[in-house]
């Protein structure tokens, strides 16, 4: 068997032109375009690059993007009071924090000091309860992003037994929760998890987002699964990597998402449509 390619780049390009196509219907329509506060502590290069891509992204389709480059040594009483600044300014639909944060910073505070309905990374603790009670509004872009390709290649999650691999905050509990509100059947599996190998055997959706190349091997998968790999990790010559064996389970699932080029544009094409969904949010109440 030869998986086929979900494209990613695609389905996120018909994502992000669609958003741009709503935008231009909100300005035929007398409304402003959405507006996102970008907001980047340090000089991390990974992050610089992410932060760069979504701007550009916000100028494709019309947003209007406000970038807040901060010096790594901000301490986070000013990165709070800029963040209750930007809830109070009605420009404003959409306020994202790029992590990681310096060291010296609480995440988790900073996070949740985001109001629910401009937090269009879809992290903090309302957002993430909404989902789990089936009532989905801002969703982790990451994962719905996942859903939203799993969807376009038709995918059937009733009665299909999907395994996260990984259990991070940010992909792989909400990626449970988005697989569980789908109809699927979900195992997640994490550090502690015995015996990796027959968790992944058994997946017909399998979802692995950990950060370690190669950690799940491509003769796990079961014949006929579709792969969807999460991971990005850059190997000492420079190329980029996914956290499954890529070439191995290419010859064994149905599916499969390349890296680059997988669910990467995915996370940037959902922020875009969270930032509109926002805007309508707030000019309707």
């Amino acid at each position: 068997m030869s998986a086929q390619i979900i494209d990613g780049k695609a389905i996120a390009q018909n994502v992000r032109n669609q958003v741009r196509l709503d935008i231009e219907q909100r300005l035929k329509n007398n409304q402003r375009a959405p507006g996102l506060a970008v907001i980047l502590v340090g000089l991390n290069p990974a992050s610089q690059v992410y932060v760069r891509k979504k701007r550009e992204a916000c100028d494709e389709a019309g947003l209007i993007s406000r970038s807040y480059n901060l010096d790594e040594t901000t301490d986070q009483q000013t990165l709070l009071n800029l963040i209750e600044e930007l809830n109070n300014d009605a420009t404003i639909d959409g306020i994202l924090v790029q992590l990681p944060l310096p060291a010296h910073i609480d995440d988790t505070l900073v996070l949740e000091a985001i109001h629910p309905d401009k937090d269009v990374d879809g992290f903090h603790p309302y957002n993430i309860g909404r989902l789990v009670q089936r009532m989905p509004t801002l969703r982790p872009c990451t994962p719905h992003g996942v859903i939203h390709m799993l969807e376009t290649i038709g995918e059937k999650f009733k009665g299909r037994h999907a395994v996260v691999v990984g259990a991070s905050n940010i992909v792989g509990r909400p990626m449970h929760l988005e697989l569980l509100l789908a109809g699927a059947t979900v195992t997640t599996t994490h550090r502690f998890t015995k015996d990796l190998a027959t968790h992944v055997a058994d997946a017909d959706i399998l979802v692995v987002a950990v950060g370690k190349p190669g950690i799940v091997k491509g003769e796990w998968v079961k014949p006929g699964a579709t792969v969807i790999d999460v991971g990005i990790n850059r190997l000492p010559d420079g190329k980029l990597t996914g956290d499954v064996d890529f070439e191995t389970a290419a010859k064994r699932a149905a599916w499969i998402t390349p890296v680059p080029g997988g669910v990467g544009p995915m996370t940037v094409a959902m922020l875009l449509r969270n930032t509109f969904m926002a805007a309508e949010k707030h000019d309707a109440s």
